[in-house]
């Protein structure tokens, strides 16, 4: 068992030949890994079976489901990989070229972030998405799950090492932190000189002590309170749609709605429809119906649960959705600023003025118009997998792909000017 210190320092050792690697010799190694998770699927869900026996009746319905793998799960990883490796490598891509008067010529060059770390809960393909995507972005990756998902994470970590030493890159790139201890994730928030960049990926808790106790650089992810506004000028038909896949495709992601606005207006006629669908037509269905917390203007018009003081600032990542009516748009513009993220948020509306407005004036990392925010992804924009959604207002913001997950260097070249 090696120690989170040991792991640190050969990850440090590793960044230069991952920073050197060429793109041919990193697509190599990632579509090794690829068939690595592949060749090793039946290992891989032992050790997920282990996990799930151990978390039964300790974790909700909804957070099995994302501890679980499947063999298509597991597919779907290899899949995101190969993905990856298809994508254009970042490392060496002139940012900027610059010719000064006095002949002197600078460049400002993408190049590796060295060692990220990062430290998410119990999503097992996070895994293989965040290692795929250092890797390819030149870095070297040091990985720390939580404790319900550490026998798949080791499980999945060995395989991906082998395909890095299938390439000829060293093993030590990737390393997983054994301890699932508060203190583990503590020593990786204060690893300076070792840490380049710090990445949580998790709830709202865990995503608050990096960003205070940290003394390495973080990028802030992924809590997520999405909305979506019901305006009067709503397709209603388009917005339970949207609204159902919202909340319901997979409840216990960031990008999951967890509170939906209705425009005055039509809430007499849109709310009860929301209650059929999400409710009486579920259980028709043998599916888990959603749970209304209800402001006093939407319980008079359906039953739920009165909404108590912190229910428009929860994440509830469950079958559980926060319900307000609002005078207008404007109105739900206001909530969101006071109650979001800075996630994700929908506006359902035929009016492409009352829309425009929305998108320009809700300042979250993905704004829809008549669409799902489940498509806040990676995968979803194009980017292969992601590292993560941050929600800071910094270089990287949203889904975090190759190109976040780079720095730059200036890069400047002469024939003896001097100054």
């Amino acid at each position: 068992m090696s120690s989170k210190q040991e792991i640190l320092e050969r990850a440090k050792a590793a960044k230069t030949a991952m920073a050197l690697a060429d793109t041919e010799t990193k697509n190599k190694a990632l579509l090794a890994m690829a068939e690595a998770l592949m060749a090793n699927t039946t290992a891989i869900l032992d050790a997920n079976a282990q996990d799930m026996e151990a978390a039964r009746g300790t974790i909700s319905p909804v957070m099995l489901d994302r501890l679980a793998l499947t063999a298509s799960r597991i597919a779907g990883m290899a899949d995101g990989i190969r993905d990856v490796a298809q994508l254009p490598d970042p490392v060496g891509e002139v940012l900027s070229h610059i010719e000064r008067p006095n002949g002197m010529t600078i460049e400002r060059k993408a190049v590796p972030m060295g060692v990220i770390a990062i430290i998410y809960e119990s999503r097992p393909n996070v895994t293989s998405d965040a290692a795929a995507l250092a890797l390819k972005a030149g870095s070297a990756c040091v990985l720390r799950c939580g404790k319900e998902a550490h026998r798949s994470a080791a499980a999945i970590t060995a395989v991906l090492q082998q395909g890095l030493q299938a390439a000829g890159l060293p093993a030590d790139a990737l390393g997983l932190v054994e301890d699932t201890t508060r203190a583990s994730a503590t020593a990786l928030m204060t690893a300076s000189g070792y840490v380049d960049l710090l990445i949580p990926r998790g709830g709202a808790g865990l995503i608050k002590a990096c960003v205070e106790q940290a003394t390495v650089p973080v990028i802030e992810t992924g809590t997520g309170i999405c909305h979506v506004y019901v305006d009067k000028d709503a397709d209603q038909e388009m917005a339970l749609n949207i609204l159902e896949n919202a909340k319901c495709s997979r409840p216990s992601v960031c990008n999951a709605c967890e509170v939906c606005l209705v425009h005055r207006a039509i809430a007499p006629d849109f709310l009860p429809k929301m209650a059929q669908r999400l409710q009486k037509d579920r259980e028709a269905n043998g599916k888990p119906p959603v749970e209304f917390r209800l402001d006093p203007l939407a319980a008079i018009l359906v039953d739920g649960t009165p909404a108590g003081p912190n229910d428009f600032d929860t994440e509830f990542l469950d079958y559980i959705l926060g319900v307000r009516v609002v005078e207008n748009a404007d109105a739900a513009i206001e909530h969101i600023a006071k109650h979001s993220t800075g996630h994700s948020e929908c506006i359902v509306s035929e009016n492409r003025e009352t829309a425009q407005h929305f998108l320009a004036a809700v300042d979250s990392a993905a704004v829809y118009w008549n669409v799902s925010t489940r498509f806040t992804d990676g995968g979803e924009f194009g980017l292969g997998c992601e590292m993560g959604i941050s929600t800071q207002r910094l270089h990287a913001r949203g889904p975090m792909g190759l190109r976040e997950l780079c720095t730059w260097k200036y890069v400047i070249t002469g024939n003896g000017q001097v100054r």
